[in-house]
Protein backbone atom coordinates (compact mmCIF):
# COMPACT_ATOMS: atom_id res chain seq x y z
CA UNK A 1 0.00 0.00 0.00
CA UNK A 2 1.39 3.37 -0.80
CA UNK A 3 1.85 5.71 2.12
CA UNK A 4 -0.90 8.53 2.28
CA UNK A 5 1.30 11.16 3.29
CA UNK A 6 3.81 12.54 1.39
CA UNK A 7 5.50 15.75 0.62
CA UNK A 8 6.72 18.45 2.79
CA UNK A 9 5.50 18.59 6.38
CA UNK A 10 6.59 21.55 8.87
CA UNK A 11 7.66 19.89 11.96
CA UNK A 12 5.58 22.83 13.54
CA UNK A 13 6.61 25.27 16.38
CA UNK A 14 4.40 25.54 19.34
CA UNK A 15 3.89 29.15 20.02
CA UNK A 16 3.29 30.09 23.87
CA UNK A 17 2.15 33.05 25.80
CA UNK A 18 3.57 34.68 29.00
CA UNK A 19 2.08 31.61 31.32
CA UNK A 20 3.89 28.75 28.67
CA UNK A 21 0.35 27.82 27.52
CA UNK A 22 0.35 26.88 24.12
CA UNK A 23 -1.15 29.91 22.16
CA UNK A 24 -3.33 28.12 20.13
CA UNK A 25 -4.57 31.04 18.17
CA UNK A 26 -1.16 31.72 16.89
CA UNK A 27 -0.15 28.05 16.29
CA UNK A 28 -3.34 28.01 13.93
CA UNK A 29 -2.17 30.95 12.52
CA UNK A 30 1.16 29.61 11.97
CA UNK A 31 0.05 26.38 10.56
CA UNK A 32 -2.19 28.13 8.13
CA UNK A 33 1.03 30.12 6.66
CA UNK A 34 2.85 26.89 5.90
CA UNK A 35 -0.07 25.65 4.54
CA UNK A 36 -0.12 28.49 2.24
CA UNK A 37 3.32 28.91 1.28
CA UNK A 38 4.30 25.63 0.44
CA UNK A 39 3.52 22.67 2.99
CA UNK A 40 1.60 19.69 2.49
CA UNK A 41 1.15 18.97 5.63
CA UNK A 42 2.18 19.64 9.43
CA UNK A 43 3.52 17.73 11.89
CA UNK A 44 2.73 18.62 15.31
CA UNK A 45 3.65 17.68 19.21
CA UNK A 46 7.48 16.20 17.87
CA UNK A 47 10.60 17.73 18.80
CA UNK A 48 10.33 20.62 17.16
CA UNK A 49 6.94 21.41 19.11
CA UNK A 50 8.48 20.86 22.26
CA UNK A 51 5.73 18.01 22.33
CA UNK A 52 7.59 16.00 25.31
CA UNK A 53 7.50 19.00 27.59
CA UNK A 54 3.72 19.48 27.29
CA UNK A 55 1.38 17.58 29.34
CA UNK A 56 -0.97 14.93 27.93
CA UNK A 57 -3.80 17.43 28.39
CA UNK A 58 -1.55 20.38 26.72
CA UNK A 59 -1.07 17.85 23.62
CA UNK A 60 -4.75 16.80 23.49
CA UNK A 61 -5.82 20.37 23.62
CA UNK A 62 -3.46 20.79 20.32
CA UNK A 63 -5.04 17.94 18.25
CA UNK A 64 -8.70 19.07 18.95
CA UNK A 65 -7.76 22.61 17.79
CA UNK A 66 -6.69 21.01 14.99
CA UNK A 67 -9.25 19.12 14.02
CA UNK A 68 -11.89 22.16 13.71
CA UNK A 69 -9.15 24.86 12.60
CA UNK A 70 -6.89 22.43 10.22
CA UNK A 71 -7.22 20.07 7.83
CA UNK A 72 -6.80 17.20 9.90
CA UNK A 73 -5.94 14.55 7.25
CA UNK A 74 -2.42 16.95 6.51
CA UNK A 75 -1.09 16.06 10.06
CA UNK A 76 1.10 13.73 11.36
CA UNK A 77 0.95 14.22 15.42
CA UNK A 78 4.30 13.47 17.51
CA UNK A 79 2.28 10.43 19.53
CA UNK A 80 6.06 9.82 21.47
CA UNK A 81 5.92 9.30 25.51
CA UNK A 82 7.86 7.13 27.73
CA UNK A 83 4.33 5.99 29.33
CA UNK A 84 2.58 3.51 26.96
CA UNK A 85 -0.67 4.96 28.30
CA UNK A 86 0.12 8.25 27.46
CA UNK A 87 1.18 7.46 23.49
CA UNK A 88 -1.95 4.95 23.49
CA UNK A 89 -3.74 7.89 23.96
CA UNK A 90 -3.07 10.32 21.81
CA UNK A 91 -2.31 7.59 18.84
CA UNK A 92 -5.73 7.00 19.57
CA UNK A 93 -7.07 10.43 19.46
CA UNK A 94 -5.48 11.56 16.70
CA UNK A 95 -6.57 8.42 14.30
CA UNK A 96 -10.04 8.84 15.16
CA UNK A 97 -9.92 12.33 14.63
CA UNK A 98 -8.85 11.63 10.89
CA UNK A 99 -4.94 12.33 11.24
CA UNK A 100 -3.12 11.00 8.67
CA UNK A 101 -0.80 9.62 11.24
CA UNK A 102 1.18 9.59 14.17
CA UNK A 103 4.84 10.00 15.20
CA UNK A 104 5.91 7.93 17.73
CA UNK A 105 9.36 7.78 19.23
CA UNK A 106 10.98 5.00 21.07
CA UNK A 107 10.14 4.85 24.92
CA UNK A 108 13.46 6.74 25.92
CA UNK A 109 14.09 6.66 29.54
CA UNK A 110 15.73 3.51 30.29
CA UNK A 111 18.25 3.05 27.83
CA UNK A 112 19.57 -0.05 25.23
CA UNK A 113 16.35 -1.71 25.56
CA UNK A 114 16.20 -4.65 23.95
CA UNK A 115 14.41 -5.67 20.90
CA UNK A 116 12.47 -7.77 22.36
CA UNK A 117 11.56 -4.36 24.52
CA UNK A 118 11.21 -1.67 21.84
CA UNK A 119 8.85 -4.35 20.06
CA UNK A 120 6.46 -5.48 22.48
CA UNK A 121 6.01 -1.37 23.43
CA UNK A 122 4.78 -0.51 19.60
CA UNK A 123 2.84 -3.67 19.70
CA UNK A 124 1.06 -2.65 22.53
CA UNK A 125 0.25 0.53 21.28
CA UNK A 126 -0.58 -0.52 17.65
CA UNK A 127 -3.07 -3.10 19.52
CA UNK A 128 -4.44 -0.83 22.21
CA UNK A 129 -5.13 1.83 19.73
CA UNK A 130 -7.31 -0.64 18.12
CA UNK A 131 -7.67 1.19 14.82
CA UNK A 132 -7.30 -0.05 11.43
CA UNK A 133 -7.03 3.59 10.51
CA UNK A 134 -3.30 4.22 12.47
CA UNK A 135 -0.44 4.61 10.24
CA UNK A 136 2.29 4.83 12.48
CA UNK A 137 5.58 6.69 11.23
CA UNK A 138 8.97 5.28 13.66
CA UNK A 139 10.67 8.24 14.96
CA UNK A 140 14.31 7.92 14.79
CA UNK A 141 16.54 10.26 16.20
CA UNK A 142 19.34 9.07 18.41
CA UNK A 143 21.36 11.89 18.95
CA UNK A 144 18.15 12.73 21.39
CA UNK A 145 16.58 9.22 22.23
CA UNK A 146 19.27 7.78 22.79
CA UNK A 147 17.24 4.34 21.34
CA UNK A 148 17.58 3.92 17.44
CA UNK A 149 15.12 2.28 15.40
CA UNK A 150 17.17 -0.60 14.16
CA UNK A 151 16.06 -2.29 10.58
CA UNK A 152 15.70 -5.63 12.27
CA UNK A 153 12.89 -4.15 14.85
CA UNK A 154 10.98 -2.38 11.34
CA UNK A 155 11.40 -5.70 9.72
CA UNK A 156 9.80 -7.33 12.79
CA UNK A 157 7.12 -4.48 13.01
CA UNK A 158 6.27 -4.64 9.55
CA UNK A 159 5.97 -8.79 9.33
CA UNK A 160 3.76 -8.11 11.79
CA UNK A 161 1.81 -5.26 11.18
CA UNK A 162 2.19 -4.73 7.78
CA UNK A 163 1.12 -1.21 5.94
CA UNK A 164 0.33 0.04 10.01
CA UNK A 165 4.07 0.66 10.06
CA UNK A 166 3.78 3.00 7.63
CA UNK A 167 6.91 4.71 7.69
CA UNK A 168 9.87 6.21 9.45
CA UNK A 169 10.85 9.81 10.27
CA UNK A 170 14.87 9.71 9.70
CA UNK A 171 16.36 12.47 12.10
CA UNK A 172 19.71 11.23 12.63
CA UNK A 173 21.84 12.84 10.48
CA UNK A 174 23.18 10.05 8.61
CA UNK A 175 22.19 9.91 4.97
CA UNK A 176 23.23 6.57 4.58
CA UNK A 177 20.82 5.46 7.12
CA UNK A 178 17.71 6.75 5.23
CA UNK A 179 19.61 5.11 2.12
CA UNK A 180 20.10 1.49 3.48
CA UNK A 181 16.35 1.58 4.25
CA UNK A 182 14.87 2.70 1.24
CA UNK A 183 16.79 -0.09 -0.55
CA UNK A 184 15.42 -2.43 2.44
CA UNK A 185 11.99 -1.72 2.74
CA UNK A 186 10.74 -0.66 -1.16
CA UNK A 187 8.01 2.12 -0.35
CA UNK A 188 8.54 2.26 3.21
CA UNK A 189 7.30 5.97 3.53
CA UNK A 190 10.58 7.77 4.77
CA UNK A 191 10.59 11.15 5.49
CA UNK A 192 14.22 12.79 5.87
CA UNK A 193 14.23 14.69 9.31
CA UNK A 194 16.37 17.85 7.44
CA UNK A 195 15.12 19.66 4.16
CA UNK A 196 19.37 19.51 3.13
CA UNK A 197 18.55 15.80 2.19
CA UNK A 198 14.87 16.18 0.19
CA UNK A 199 16.38 15.62 -3.48
CA UNK A 200 18.59 12.40 -2.05
CA UNK A 201 15.16 10.92 -0.27
CA UNK A 202 13.08 11.11 -3.40
CA UNK A 203 15.80 9.81 -5.94
CA UNK A 204 16.02 7.13 -3.66
CA UNK A 205 12.82 5.98 -3.11
CA UNK A 206 11.11 8.07 0.00
CA UNK A 207 8.47 10.33 0.45
CA UNK A 208 9.52 13.51 1.52
CA UNK A 209 10.36 15.74 4.75
CA UNK A 210 9.41 16.84 7.98
CA UNK A 211 11.80 19.35 8.88
CA UNK A 212 11.74 21.79 12.05
CA UNK A 213 13.45 24.85 9.53
CA UNK A 214 10.61 23.95 7.18
CA UNK A 215 8.97 26.50 9.42
CA UNK A 216 11.13 29.10 7.73
CA UNK A 217 11.86 27.62 4.68
CA UNK A 218 8.59 25.92 3.29
CA UNK A 219 8.50 28.60 0.12
CA UNK A 220 12.16 27.24 -0.60
CA UNK A 221 11.49 23.36 0.17
CA UNK A 222 8.10 23.12 -2.19
CA UNK A 223 10.08 23.90 -5.49
CA UNK A 224 12.46 20.88 -4.43
CA UNK A 225 9.26 18.14 -4.05
CA UNK A 226 7.13 19.39 -6.88
CA UNK A 227 10.94 19.14 -9.61
CA UNK A 228 12.65 16.87 -8.42
CA UNK A 229 12.80 14.97 -11.12
CA UNK A 230 13.27 18.47 -13.52
CA UNK A 231 16.78 19.08 -14.43
CA UNK A 232 16.00 22.41 -12.42
CA UNK A 233 16.12 20.18 -9.11
CA UNK A 234 19.83 20.25 -8.26
CA UNK A 235 19.52 24.04 -8.29
CA UNK A 236 16.22 24.23 -6.14
CA UNK A 237 18.08 21.81 -3.42
CA UNK A 238 21.57 23.92 -3.50
CA UNK A 239 19.23 27.63 -2.64
CA UNK A 240 17.24 25.49 0.34
CA UNK A 241 20.26 23.69 1.24
CA UNK A 242 21.95 27.15 1.66
CA UNK A 243 19.30 28.79 3.45
CA UNK A 244 18.93 26.01 6.05
CA UNK A 245 22.70 25.88 7.27
CA UNK A 246 22.21 29.46 8.13
CA UNK A 247 20.47 28.15 11.55
CA UNK A 248 23.35 24.85 12.74
CA UNK A 249 25.43 27.09 14.51
CA UNK A 250 22.29 27.60 16.92
CA UNK A 251 20.11 25.29 18.72
CA UNK A 252 17.46 25.10 16.22
CA UNK A 253 14.27 25.48 17.89
CA UNK A 254 15.20 28.33 19.89
CA UNK A 255 16.77 29.71 16.34
CA UNK A 256 13.46 29.30 14.71
CA UNK A 257 11.70 30.69 17.44
CA UNK A 258 13.59 34.40 17.30
CA UNK A 259 13.30 34.00 13.69
CA UNK A 260 9.88 34.09 13.93
CA UNK A 261 10.13 36.40 16.97
CA UNK A 262 11.98 38.96 14.39
CA UNK A 263 9.86 38.51 11.46
CA UNK A 264 6.41 38.84 12.93
CA UNK A 265 7.68 41.44 15.65
CA UNK A 266 6.02 39.15 18.28
CA UNK A 267 8.61 38.99 20.78
CA UNK A 268 5.91 36.27 22.57
CA UNK A 269 7.11 33.53 19.95
CA UNK A 270 10.56 33.60 21.68
CA UNK A 271 8.54 31.89 24.82
CA UNK A 272 9.94 28.03 25.52
CA UNK A 273 9.44 25.55 27.86
CA UNK A 274 12.19 24.85 30.12
CA UNK A 275 14.64 23.69 30.43
CA UNK A 276 15.25 25.11 26.87
CA UNK A 277 15.82 28.72 26.61
CA UNK A 278 15.41 31.51 24.01
CA UNK A 279 18.75 32.56 22.31
CA UNK A 280 20.38 35.58 24.15
CA UNK A 281 21.26 39.04 22.99
CA UNK A 282 24.77 37.90 21.79
CA UNK A 283 23.16 35.07 19.89
CA UNK A 284 20.08 36.85 18.75
CA UNK A 285 22.43 39.63 16.68
CA UNK A 286 24.35 36.96 14.93
CA UNK A 287 21.30 35.02 13.91
CA UNK A 288 20.20 38.52 12.66
CA UNK A 289 23.24 39.04 10.91
CA UNK A 290 22.93 35.84 9.16
CA UNK A 291 19.65 36.58 8.24
CA UNK A 292 20.73 39.66 6.57
CA UNK A 293 23.19 37.35 4.76
CA UNK A 294 19.68 36.11 2.66
CA UNK A 295 19.40 39.28 0.93
CA UNK A 296 22.30 38.37 -1.03
CA UNK A 297 20.72 35.36 -2.08
CA UNK A 298 16.81 36.95 -2.88
CA UNK A 299 17.42 36.49 -6.49
CA UNK A 300 18.37 32.71 -6.17
CA UNK A 301 15.60 32.61 -3.16
CA UNK A 302 13.43 34.18 -5.75
CA UNK A 303 13.70 31.93 -8.43
CA UNK A 304 13.00 28.98 -6.38
CA UNK A 305 9.77 30.19 -5.10
CA UNK A 306 8.51 31.05 -8.59
CA UNK A 307 9.49 27.65 -9.96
Amino acid sequence: MEPAARGVYAAILTPFNANLEPDLGAFVNHGRWLLANGCDGLAPLGTTGEGNSLSLKQRMRIIETALTKLPIDRCIFGAGSCALADAVQLAREATKAGAAGVLMLPPFYYKEPSEDGLYNFYAAAIERVGNPRLRLYLYHFPQLSAVPITPALIRRLRQTFGDTIAGLKDSGSDWNYSAALLKEFPGFGVFSGSEQHLLNNLRAGGVGTISAAVNVTAPLAAPVYRHWQTPEADRLQAVLSAVRVLFQDHPLVAGLKETMALITGNPAWRNMLPPNVPLGPAESAALKAKLAELSAMQPAIAAARAA
